[in-house]
């Protein structure tokens, strides 16, 4: 799996996004879904999603905070940051999304568009409590429940064509496509040239089928 950016960065990418949510929802009191509407339609979820070390690792929470208020328009607040050693459920939430976004690869509007972050907030009990790579699982499952169809088929729809036509003009078997489609086979562990083939039928990248999760 390709990650959104390097490894190094993630532990402070975590906390400032953590921190972030944390600052606009329990200092500021916006409501989690405000704070991360404010994130999402600013220049810094792409810069952070894309792993801009400027903004991952060289601004903190509360800074990224301000960032994200002055795009919206907002007033700077003068308030100080409580930190407190119990990490409220909004700087898990973050810490969470944080890190599935970087696992992934996705942007964090498909991220929201398929779970909502309220529904993320909701899995701390009793996630917080388990190895993260259960609870991404779990996200993995919702986000599949909520995108169903994968890359190929939504590809080949989009050609206007069947499994079957597929198949005869890329020389690869209906069995595979529809393994494929239906996720009972991997397509990222797909040969190069059965993903050539596929490409140049419905005339995307290689990149443009695999999928993320």
């Amino acid at each position: 799996m390709i990650h959104a950016y390097d490894k190094s960065y993630l532990s402070n990418a975590q906390k400032n996004l953590a921190g972030m949510l944390d600052y606009l929802v329990n200092d500021l009191d916006n409501s989690l879904e405000t704070a991360w509407k404010y994130f999402l339609t600013s220049e810094m979820a792409f810069r952070f999603e894309n792993g801009d070390c400027s903004v991952i690792a060289g601004k903190s929470g509360v800074e990224i905070a301000y960032a994200v208020l002055e795009e919206a328009g907002k007033k700077f607040p003068s308030v100080m940051s409580r930190y407190s050693y119990n990490r409220s459920q909004e700087y898990w939430t973050g810490w969470v999304l944080a890190y599935y976004q970087w696992d992934t690869g996705l942007a964090f509007s498909d991220i929201e568009n398929a779970i909502p972050i309220q529904e993320i907030r909701m899995l701390y009990e009793p996630y917080h409590e388990m190895d993260i790579r259960q609870l991404t699982d779990r996200l993995n499952e919702l986000y599949r429940i909520a995108n169903p169809d994968t890359k190929l088929k939504d590809l080949r729809k989009l050609a206007g064509l069947s499994q079957s036509e597929l198949s005869a003009i890329s020389g690869i078997s209906v069995r595979t496509i529809q393994q494929y489609e239906q996720r009972q086979k991997n397509i990222n562990r797909a040969q190069t040239e059965t993903l050539l083939r596929l490409a140049k039928v419905l005339c995307c990248e290689i990149e443009e089928l695999m999928e993320k999760v």
